[in-house]
């Protein structure tokens, strides 16, 4: 018996995947934990839709990236930190700082986990910080540290 997968099932398959079974191990253990259904050319047709629905789906949230991505090139953001002589800062700008202030200053929502920060910025002037906006979305963010 053929099923298509509901759901990721251990040694068996993906979620989506049409795989060949024994009518036992169908019958008594995937189709009544819900974790596939019988291949018929309604769940083919409706896993076709299904498919394409997603994959629009992505499309669509990669544009998004691609657009704030624009967005974030053009601008920078500003910081300000204490620094002593000789421009020797007073502590350092984290990547949550950094969130914090493109709230603040460019009303840009974005995670401090999506910025790609090595160690905070413990300098004074501009320092490039990568953000990862989406797995193929990387752009460049401005951060200007500047003495307070």
């Amino acid at each position: 018996m053929e099923v298509i997968l509901l759901q990721d099932v251990k040694s068996l398959g993906k979620k989506g995947d049409i795989v060949k079974v024994s009518d036992g191990y169908a019958r008594n253990f995937i189709l009544p934990k819900k974790l596939g259904v019988e291949k018929t050319a309604k769940t083919l047709n409706d896993l076709k839709l299904q498919k394409a629905a997603e994959e629009r789906q992505r499309q669509e949230i990669l544009a998004e990236a691609k657009a704030l991505g624009e967005e974030i090139k053009k601008q920078s953001v500003t910081l300000k930190i204490k620094s002593g002589e000789g421009g020797r800062t007073f502590g350092s700008v984290s990547s949550k700082e950094i969130a914090v202030a493109l709230k603040e200053q460019l009303n840009l929502e974005i995670d401090k986990k999506k910025l790609i920060l090595a160690e905070p910025i413990r300098t004074l002037g501009t320092t490039i910080v990568p953000v990862r906006l989406h797995p193929e979305v990387t752009v460049d963010l401005n951060v200007k540290v500047v003495e307070a």
